[in-house]
């Protein structure tokens, strides 16, 4: 309960004070860099983070634990500890103040050194007046994407060391700092510096920008990619390249056409010209060196130009000396192996000379029981999984591939995937489908497809593959209409979070796929002569003299009615729902059951069992907690995927199956609740307001 308590707080903190996006960072494991540092310069101590401590704990659990040989000798140490005149940043961040230590994290310094070619984007990560002179207290701090939320990550400034030496990034030069604390950062919120080891660049552009990355293997290249990276650019998305190695032997090993292998490079034009009347595509290429540069074909001093009008080469400044080159897009195929494309969010971008493009974000869970479906080989569980609606209007502009349609880049990613690492927990493997809505239900997003539905629709495009990725992310262009995006994992039962991010080129309007919260339960009045005669007589026999009856009494007669049904599996009424259903059915205030009110439960009993019987697909006596979401429809109680995962967790047994007890416990509540809401909810504005007490009191009820 108080983890579905702090959730709350968490969403609703984000939703009306925008706590969380990259105006508002959110302070990691709630450590204020400010507050911390001037708390240290007040009483003139060196900040020492107590959440991820100088131990062998925060270098890793395997091959960097406690008793690995690789640890051995470690010694955590402050930079002045390490030379004399340590710096942050000198002269600006660049590409060779990021030197590989013995930890296997080259993808993030190759989004580190990626940060290095846009000023803008790294003083955000890296935020600037941090010193080690002025007001320094041994504490930095950084801020970085993840999953949906923008923190601000403070870390002390001792580093693993071993003969003096730092045993991870480290600057060229050895006096400068940023990047082995932002390193340290990125340790940080994921547990532990070997959680770093392998992965993806784009994965590191991601956490630095907030942005959606698409790659592509050049060699598999789509007729349109050359659109795409001009619309891209066109949107203020950051585009990097690189040349695939075969062995570590060939890093950085220059071609003979001068072109680095295994070397982030960054594309910052496309644009197309006129070369003898003859329309070429030409892609303007950085290489961070700022030296080394492309010999071939339009290269600074090729005689391709020669075949261009003056007034045009003027205008794309072909002989710049900063490491810039042209190079047509053909030879850009067969040089280069990988396109990365980082889009950025409307937040991220400050230029008002790029376009914006329009973006979603949703979180959501697969969560055992209620909402883990798996795809769609897995047909009494797919719909199960979370739904998310999407209407696309309008055909973009200048489509790159030259017919209509509406593009959107769909991205699913799953959470914590680095931190549940020591754990020895794998990734998930992951993917989604997209269904169009059928017509009876267009215009309305308040709905939960079921299996009547969707089991009978084709996919109108879905993921490439399910795999075991923290992301997937693809391409997609549809025709204008009304869609439901479903991610799943592969396998049905597999619990995880994830994010969901959608991209459109023009505004679309998207939200879960969810039905409005209600309850719609029609109940006769009954009064004293409309009870059935044989019904008070049995009600006289097991009531006693007093005519009411108790929790205590309630309980014996359910047990002993139920126990006499074979077709029912049952561990018996608890005394806390009998006093949940006396708390509901009890009119006049007496805690016990009169005749009215005892006749009115059993009339509610009898409906409900024929409910869970009518669920009851497989005659085991119990109801599958999938089967929970229709069930509760038809008896009146419409409720979305958040709360049938809370009532799942609570009323679901080991095996996720639940009996009858079980369920009449879960509607008597949900219409306790409900008509506790109403009742407060005087003006029906959907919320309702209490202090502490009247809180207790409900709580306790």
């Amino acid at each position: 309960m108080t983890s579905t308590a702090a959730d709350l707080a968490r969403r609703k903190a984000r939703d009306e004070n925008g706590v969380g996006s990259l105006a508002h960072a959110i302070p990691f494991n709630k450590q204020d860099f400010e507050q911390l540092r001037s708390e240290c310069l007040k009483t003139g101590t060196l900040f020492c983070d107590p959440t991820f401590p100088a131990t062998w704990d925060s270098l890793g659990y395997n091959q960097l634990g406690r008793y690995s040989s690789k640890t051995i000798g470690v010694e955590w140490k402050r930079p002045s500890e390490l030379c004399s005149d340590p710096q942050f940043i000198v002269d600006g961040a660049k590409r060779t103040d990021i030197c590989q230590g013995t930890l296997g994290d080259c993808w993030l310094l190759a989004a580190i050194a990626s940060l290095t070619l846009d000023s803008q984007i790294l003083s955000r990560v890296v935020p600037p007046a941090q010193s080690f002179k002025s007001q320094y207290a041994g504490i930095f701090h950084f801020q970085l994407w993840q999953y949906g939320e923008w923190v601000d990550v403070v870390v002390d400034d001792r580093l693993p060391t071993r003969d003096g030496k730092l045993l991870f990034v480290h600057s060229a030069e050895g006096r400068e700092f940023w990047s082995p604390l932002l390193e340290k950062a990125y340790a940080k919120v994921n547990s532990s510096y070997e959680a770093l080891t392998g992965g993806s660049s784009i994965e590191g552009f991601e956490d630095f920008t907030g942005g959606i990355a698409e790659s592509y293997d050049l060699k598999e290249a789509p007729p349109s990619l050359f659109n795409i990276m001009w619309k891209a650019l066109k949107l203020g998305s950051l585009l990097g390249c690189s040349i695939d190695i075969s062995s570590s032997y060939e890093t950085e090993a220059i071609t003979g056409q001068k072109l680095v292998k295994g070397h982030a490079y960054s594309i910052t034009a496309a644009e197309r010209v006129l070369h003898r009347g003859s329309p070429v595509e030409l892609l303007r290429i950085r290489n961070p060196w700022g030296q080394v540069e492309w010999t071939g074909a339009w290269s600074d001093e090729s005689e391709k130009w020669d075949g261009v009008q003056p007034e045009e080469k003027r205008k794309l400044d072909h002989c710049a000396e900063d490491g810039e080159f042209w190079m047509s897009y053909t030879d850009f195929l067969c040089q280069f192996s990988r396109l990365d494309i980082c889009n950025l969010t409307p937040d991220t971008l400050t230029s008002n000379e790029v376009g914006r493009w329009n973006c979603s974000e949703f979180e959501g869970v697969w969560r055992v029981g209620s909402s883990a479906g798996g795809c769609r080989n897995y047909p009494a569980t797919f719909c199960s999984n979370p739904q998310f609606f999407i209407r696309l209007d309008d055909v973009d502009d200048d489509p790159d591939d030259g017919e209509d349609g509406c593009t959107a880049l769909i991205g699913l990613m799953q959470k914590d995937a680095r931190r549940e690492r020591r754990f020895g927990r794998d990734l998930n493997t992951i993917g989604f489908a997209i269904y169009q809505v059928p017509d009876e239900f267009k215009g309305r997003s308040n709905i939960h497809l079921g299996p009547d539905v969707l089991l009978r629709m084709e996919a109108v495009a879905r993921s490439k593959n399910f795999i075991n990725l923290r992301e997937v992310c693809e391409r997609f262009k549809v025709q204008p209409g009304e869609y439901v995006i479903i991610p799943s994992t592969f396998e049905a039962h597999r619990k995880g979070s994830f994010v969901l991010r959608v991209f459109t080129e023009k505004e679309a309007r998207s939200r879960p796929m969810e039905e409005d919260v209600d309850v719609s339960i029609d109940e006769p009045a009954v009064g004293q002569n409309d009870v059935d005669p044989h019904f008070k007589h049995l009600f006289v026999q097991i009531s006693g003299n007093d005519s009411e009856i108790s929790a205590f009494e309630l309980q014996q007669i359910l047990d002993k009615v139920i126990a006499q049904r074979s077709d029912m599996k049952t561990d018996g009424f608890t005394l806390q729902t009998c006093r949940s259903i006396i708390s509901l059915m009890d009119m006049d205030g007496s805690t016990t059951l009169g005749l009215v009110e005892f006749h009115t439960l059993w009339t509610k009993i009898q409906r409900y069992l024929e409910v869970f019987k009518g669920h009851d697909s497989d005659g085991s006596g119990t109801m599958s907690s999938h089967e929970m979401r229709a069930a509760l429809a038809e008896a009146g109680f419409q409720v979305n995927s958040e709360v049938i995962q809370e009532i799942v967790s609570r009323f679901s047994d080991t095996s996720y199956a639940i009996d009858f007890d079980s369920f009449i416990g879960c509607l008597i509540r949900l219409e306790l609740l409900y008509k506790m809401f109403r009742t407060l909810d005087q003006k029906n504005q959907g919320k309702i307001e209490l202090n502490l007490q009247q809180w207790l009191r409900l709580g306790i009820n």
